[in-house]
């Protein structure tokens, strides 16, 4: 299905705002909402960080656009990155508004639009530490143009994924919160006769292999980058090793192994190793071997616990690279119930997390499947 297209300059007024003199006091923390780009993160806008007084908007380049306008990042970080007005606002110049206009387009119709050529947008930026765009590039956008109907059709069907996917975020958000809770509840050893040990009485630690990671190997080589701050293993940039099987076998991983990160921004973060892919550890990670009286899960789940993060941070070395070495991760105490009470609450936090788990998934699957409705839509194809 082929439609008449125009550029946006062509359909609508395209404006971009200013900023009040920053050491007048009586030009802020007024009523106006004000927007800078970095607050523009491809969402709808229902407030803004900033505020500016109305002496500050008449008084400054600063300009009022109506709810609905669409915005589009003009510098920085986050250029190309859109927003739609839910309420008035105010911008300062590195946002552009595309104000609506109800005889041409339905505004979140424009929105999406923009959405789906972020890409191509970004492409137009130059200057290299602050990349930037011209009002005369937005202005030059060219759009379809369906009938009124049909774009309502394309916002209506792309609204409801963005709904699901809003309602996804939040359950994500209370599986973690719900995560944490129990966590504080589980682990905590007041009122419960359990033994407190150290690291050092419980575990053997192990450094890893030192080799240059390359990009195809027999052996994924975990590295500590590869640890998220969840504690969990990274799916991309994945490297590998050649090694053969006798040099592998004391640094090959197993289901369940313990690796800690010893420096750098990750230091401290313990990773539960459950994948089924071959892998060897590198030498700025640490395998823990936990006595065999001790769940593996049980000292992950203490890793996630504001109690070993209080004392790894109290023994951490080196302001600029922290190391966390083994000598160090052997003075932590961590609280010791009967093997049979650890299982019981790694059953339990293991339930909350494989349902975040699926959440997340979910959430994959949200974004592919907006991204191929966004596609399809504006091929005339749905």
């Amino acid at each position: 299905m082929t439609w008449p297209t125009k550029k946006l300059g062509e359909i609508t007024e395209i404006s971009s705002g200013g900023t009040p003199r920053t050491g007048f006091a009586k030009y802020w923390n007024g009523n106006i909402p004000w927007l800078r780009s970095g607050e523009l993160i491809d969402a709808a806008i229902y407030d803004t960080e900033k505020k500016i007084s109305e002496r500050g908007l008449k008084e400054s380049s600063a300009k009022l656009f109506p709810k609905n306008s669409v915005l589009i990042a003009l510098t920085g970080a986050t250029v190309g990155k859109t927003g739609i007005l839910k309420i008035d606002s105010s911008t300062n110049q590195s946002v552009a508004a595309i104000l609506p206009n109800e005889k041409y387009f339905i505004p979140e119709f424009v929105w999406y639009f923009l959405r789906l050529n972020y890409q191509k947008i970004k492409a137009r930026a130059y200057g290299g530490a602050q990349p930037h765009i011209d009002q005369g590039d937005i202005k030059a956008i060219k759009i379809p143009l369906p009938p009124l109907e049909i774009q309502k059709q394309i916002v209506e069907r792309l609204d409801k994924i963005v709904e699901a996917q809003k309602l996804n975020g939040e359950l994500i958000q209370k599986a973690e919160e719900l995560f944490q809770s129990l966590l504080y509840k589980e682990l905590n050893p007041t009122g419960k006769n359990w033994e407190v040990k150290k690291l050092g009485d419980i575990i053997k630690p192990q450094y890893g292999y030192t080799a240059s990671a390359k990009d195809s190997g027999e052996y994924r080589f975990i590295r500590i980058t590869d640890i998220s701050d969840k504690g969990e293993l990274k799916d991309s940039d994945k490297k590998y090793v050649m090694l053969s099987q006798n040099e592998a076998e004391n640094y090959q991983l197993r289901n369940g192994d313990l690796l800690l990160a010893r420096t750098g921004a990750t230091f401290g973060k313990i990773l539960y190793f459950k994948e089924t892919e071959p892998s060897i550890f590198a030498s700025f990670l640490i395998r823990l071997n936990p006595d065999i009286s001790i769940d593996p899960f049980y000292i992950w789940l203490f890793s996630r616990s504001q109690s070993y993060w209080r004392q790894a941070k109290s023994l951490m070395t080196g302001s600029g690279q922290p190391q966390f070495n083994a000598n160090k991760l052997k003075q932590i105490k961590i609280p010791l119930p009967p093997l049979k009470i650890q299982k019981q609450i790694v059953e339990k936090l293991s339930a909350v997390q494989e349902y975040k788990k699926k959440l997340l998934e979910q959430k994959s699957l949200l974004k592919e499947l907006f991204e191929t409705v966004l596609n399809k839509s504006f091929k005339g194809q749905l």
